[in-house]
């Protein structure tokens, strides 16, 4: 489904694998692999290829039209993890829209990402569970359960677990760029 869905986007934009490649900064050889369900990419090579595509990192895994309820069952989420810091998120709203609703989760030592980056969203995290540090342009901010946070995602950011135990958060995004 992935494969499918990076391969319509691409072609709905008249690009070809070699332009796809060259925008999201990856090989040629990755971008065909994905496109034909071959291999799997991290978290940061789906993040390029979103941008590259112009469209939400979420909106790779989306199929079909919007309804006008949707319901998403939580052991149906869409789930996707990064290899680098151990940082998961499953998507709790449906995919399309103006707002993207994730469940975050950062082991011991785990980070969202291995720098703070930017897209161009506002965001707005609330902790479940455990201490989670963000942070945003240089500061951090320490936030215990219950806690929330909002802030420009134009700015440089990132989620950190600097604690001994995982921290859970809910994340909302408008509009959807991650």
């Amino acid at each position: 489904m992935l494969g499918a869905q990076i391969r319509e986007l691409r072609t709905t934009r008249g690009m070809t694998v070699a332009q796809l490649a060259s925008a999201a900064g990856v090989s040629t050889g990755l971008i065909s692999q994905v496109e034909r369900d071959l291999a799997d990419p991290s978290l940061e090579t789906l993040r390029k290829v979103s941008k590259a595509l112009g469209v939400p990192l979420f909106s790779l895994f989306q199929s079909g039209d919007a309804a006008a309820v949707s319901v998403v069952e939580r052991d149906r989420r869409m789930l996707v993890r990064s290899p680098s810091g151990g940082a998961s998120y499953s998507r709790i709203s449906p995919g399309h829209g103006r707002l993207e609703m994730l469940e975050g989760r950062l082991p011991p030592g785990g980070a969202s990402s291995p720098e703070p980056w930017t897209h161009p969203s506002e965001e707005c995290a609330v902790v479940v569970s455990g201490r989670l540090t963000i942070e945003v342009a240089g500061e951090e901010r320490s936030l215990g359960p219950g806690d929330s946070c909002y802030f420009d995602s134009s700015l440089p950011h990132r989620y950190v677990n600097h604690g001994e135990e995982p921290v859970e958060f809910i994340v909302a995004v408008t509009p959807p760029s991650y």
